[in-house]
């Protein structure tokens, strides 16, 4: 039997690791739940070990069941007839398994059915799954749909919902998207009317929407009739009934396992959440921000298939007289796409970490007003962070997971863009990571504000006092390029030139920052390991030319594109 945690020396590694102590206190109340719950942890070990029997779970239905049928899903898929989607007996069958082994509430208090896991190891277990079948979306999406709902839904509803959810009975869908309201929800016009019983019903089309044939729906959609933009925006839970029709699946280049689909409800009743005018800017917002850091899991996760199988065929294929992993062009490559593959891991799993203090904070300071004074610094520092994170990992683990993927297939060569090898699945279920829940060029804007007003700077600098005890040289060359870093973004923020400087320049910006913090991760990670201190020297080698390109690049442009673009384009 595989088993997708136990043979991931990475994810073991990043397990021993991470700091969770001070998430475990507050997501168990100080270990007081475990008066209440059989299963509830009585320490920080205690809550530990139940993490990894949790995640050894995973990792055996991953390796042992899910990656040998990922071919068959892709080739087959879901099916719809008569308004009811049926999807790949493979998927649901790794659905069953998980609900069985009660992990469909991974995220959710323990007293609707829950498992109360942190983010970080729901991460860490999307990470894995995401290996075995890219196209398995279905456990993310129930966390993100029920963690939404136990964030913000009335008592009332938690109780109707989450139970339902947890045992894997009922499962669900983010039902946002529309023809004319893709990356730009504010445009959202799928109706919510109230009628005289006082009960809401909606009215309209959604597109793209990721197992849209669910139970249950979390159903963006304009309530009021004079509201423009976000402020007419609010927030719906819908439960499936002949109210709604499933108009067609979508016929996709990849995620091939996962049913995308169009959908029109027509007059089909829907619950309030929350309160009116909310729905984008406070709910949704919540909602998409956990699906990013699922998204940005989803691309280490595809990342780390398509290294390994680049590896293997890599050490089998014999040419020249010699296994093709010998070669230096090749094995230049291998290594550079393990290493991109940890720097996203490394991140990722940092990214968590900041979610989950500033969920656990927010969280403890609602119960406890009375406290003031550092838990409320703490809570702003951790909301920052994980503002500034979560649009730069699922920047980096997307983009980084399309060029492992395809470097993949070049390693395969010509049999790597045939279907009987797994590649150019990999190949195409990667591609979409970078596109849905906001493309990269959107998580650069998020990002971007963080980096100029000081936070990317704040965390570096806690990064550098924290030291080096293995590598001081390296250390040096990061700080080295700090300085080159900085002086790129006082100029960009001080150019007058052209108005928009600094946004044509942010993904270059964005792109320097996310490199520095990579490199203060790899040297954290180097004091616990002399193979880690490999590979933080293997990135920090070409990292300072990296800065120093964009650096060049900022200064001397002298905005040329920005002043020709027009001409080129529309010539």
């Amino acid at each position: 039997m595989e088993n997708f945690l136990t043979d991931n020396e990475d994810i073991l590694f990043q397990l021993d690791h991470i700091d969770l102590d001070r998430i475990i206190q507050l997501k168990e109340e100080n270990f007081t739940q475990a008066k209440q719950y059989a299963h509830a942890p009585t320490d920080v070990e205690d809550a530990k070990d139940s993490y990894r029997r949790i995640l050894n779970i995973i990792g055996e239905i991953a390796g042992d069941f899910m990656a040998p049928n990922a071919p068959a899903v892709d080739e087959a898929g879901p099916t719809l007839a008569n308004n009811q989607v049926t999807l790949h007996p493979a998927t649901k069958k790794a659905m069953d398994m998980l609900a069985q082994a009660d992990m469909m509430g991974f995220v959710i208090p323990r007293k609707f059915g829950g498992l109360n896991m942190p983010n970080t190891i729901l991460t860490i277990a999307a990470d894995i799954l995401s290996r075995a079948d890219g196209s398995f979306l279905n456990f993310g999406l129930q966390q993100d749909n029920a963690g939404t709902i136990n964030k913000f839904a009335s008592e009332e509803q938690k109780s109707a919902y989450l139970p339902k959810l947890c045992s894997g009975e009922w499962d669900s869908a983010m039902v946002l998207t529309e023809p004319d309201a893709g990356s730009d929800l504010q445009s959202v016009n799928l109706k919510a009317t109230q009628g005289a019983d006082g009960k809401w019903y909606l009215n309209g089309v959604k597109r793209f929407i990721t197992n849209g044939c669910g139970t249950i729906g979390l159903v963006l959609a304009r309530s009021e009739e004079k509201g423009k933009g976000a402020r007419g925006l609010s927030f719906f839970l819908y439960k499936r009934d002949d109210k709604m029709i499933i108009r067609r699946l979508e016929h996709k280049l990849g995620i091939h396992g996962s049913p995308t689909c169009e959908l029109q409800f027509n007059n089909a009743p829907a619950e309030l959440v929350g309160e009116r005018q909310r729905g984008l800017t406070k709910y949704t917002l919540w909602l998409m921000n956990n699906a990013r850091l699922g998204v940005a899991a989803q691309g280490v996760g595809i990342a780390e298939a398509a290294y390994r199988e680049a590896d293997l065929y890599a050490a089998k294929r014999i040419q020249f007289g010699a296994p093709v992993r010998d070669l230096p062009p090749v094995f230049e490559m291998l290594t550079e796409m393990k290493v991109a593959v940890e720097a996203g891991r490394t991140l990722l799993y940092e990214t968590a970490r900041f979610v989950d203090l500033k969920e656990a904070l927010e969280e403890y300071s609602e119960k406890h007003p009375e406290e003031k004074g550092e838990i409320i610094e703490q809570k702003k520092k951790y909301a920052k962070l994980a503002g500034f994170f979560t649009p730069m990992i699922k920047a980096y683990a997307t983009e980084m997971a399309n060029k492992v993927a395809n470097d993949a297939i070049q390693i395969h060569g010509g049999t790597g863009y045939m279907k009987e090898f797994n590649a150019e699945r990999h190949y195409r279920d990667a591609r979409i990571t970078n596109i849905y829940e906001g493309t990269t060029q959107l998580q650069i804007v998020a990002a971007i504000g963080p980096v100029t007003s000081g936070i990317a700077q704040m965390i570096m600098d806690e990064y550098d006092a924290a030291g080096c005890s293995h590598s001081p040289e390296l250390l040096e060359k990061v700080r080295e390029a700090r300085k080159v870093f900085n002086e790129a973004l006082e100029y960009a923020k001080e150019y007058k030139g052209h108005d928009q400087f600094l946004t044509y320049h942010s993904r270059r910006l964005v792109e320097m920052a996310t490199d520095l913090v990579i490199s203060y991760l790899f040297l954290r990670d180097g004091n616990h390991s002399e193979r880690k201190q490999k590979v933080a020297a293997i990135f920090i080698a070409k990292m300072p030319s990296r800065i120093k390109a964009n650096r060049d690049f900022i200064i001397s442009e002298n905005s040329t594109l920005l002043k020709n673009y027009q001409a080129v384009i529309n010539g």
